[in-house]
């Protein structure tokens, strides 16, 4: 699944220079790399994806998202080209997960609540579209260690079925470093939420971003400007959890992307 793929889409002659060039996992949960022209617009579907200056745009793709789908070009007079491109369907491993707390797992009005306030917070945080440069740097681990946890695997808890995981989990002890994998603006820093305890999110760019969850302390503050490698948090176990590990999620916008695919290979332990 984590086979990169590279090519150059045809399409009608009479917009041969504005076929986009296209890079990444072409697979649910990844994350596509596009070149064109400066002055083309592109589409997907209805959406209009943002194109920097140099003609860089993204795209993601979720858990479950269609295996078919389309881009549509526009140039300075008008004209129209459209792009088939079809993602991988992928398969996913079941975890369970027991001793969790009965609180966290029937949570109490108030607790609900208090879960739909945090809730909004994130997605407002993971909307900001910053024209940042970010997006494009080959991202690094956050934290090197065992993975306990991969993205999109059925959770059971306590032996309920639940959603889907939909980060990387990195087991290691309290205290420990995080790095930011790559460059960014701080567009969240919260002491403690219900579900992911103490949580930071950078933007990276263009709607791309990372979340850290169940940190133990939070080394940067919102609108602050990260550069890649940078100390951003320390490793924790607030929130819900059964032992000290990073959670690292990815998105595009609301589209949730496998971290996995975006860094190499973890270091052998």
């Amino acid at each position: 699944m984590k086979r990169i793929i590279s090519f150059l889409l045809i399409c009608a002659p009479a917009l041969a220079l504005a076929s986009p060039v296209l890079d990444g996992h072409f697979t649910q949960g990844g994350l596509i790399y596009g070149k064109v022209a400066p002055h083309i617009r592109v589409y997907w579907g209805d959406q209009r994806l943002n194109v920097s200056p140099e003609g860089h745009f993204i795209l993601g793709f979720g858990r479950d998202a269609e295996l078919n789908h389309s881009l549509y070009l526009i140039d300075r007079s008008g004209q129209v080209s459209s792009h088939d491109l079809q993602i991988a369907k992928r398969t996913y491993q079941i975890q369970r997960i027991d001793g969790i707390s009965e609180r966290m797992m029937e949570p109490t009005v108030e607790d609900q609540l208090r879960i739909t306030r945090e809730a909004t917070q994130v997605s407002q945080a993971r909307r900001i579209h910053r024209d940042l440069p970010y997006f494009k740097e080959s991202f690094i681990w956050p934290v090197t260690g065992r993975i306990s946890g991969v993205y999109g695997s059925q959770r059971i808890l306590n032996g309920e079925p639940r959603r889907p995981h939909f980060g990387i989990d990195i087991a290691a002890p309290t205290g420990t470093k995080i790095k930011a994998p790559a460059g960014g603006v701080v567009s969240l820093d919260h002491d403690g939420m219900f579900y992911s305890g103490k949580t930071l999110i950078i933007d990276h760019g263009h709607g791309l971003s990372s979340s850290f969850l169940h940190l133990s302390k939070i080394l940067v503050q919102q609108d602050d400007i990260i550069t890649q490698g940078q100390v951003i948090a320390e490793v924790g176990a607030t929130g819900r959890v059964t032992g000290p590990h990073l959670d690292w999620r990815v998105n595009w916008f609301e589209h949730r992307l496998d971290p996995a695919l975006l860094a190499p290979k973890m270091p052998e332990q």
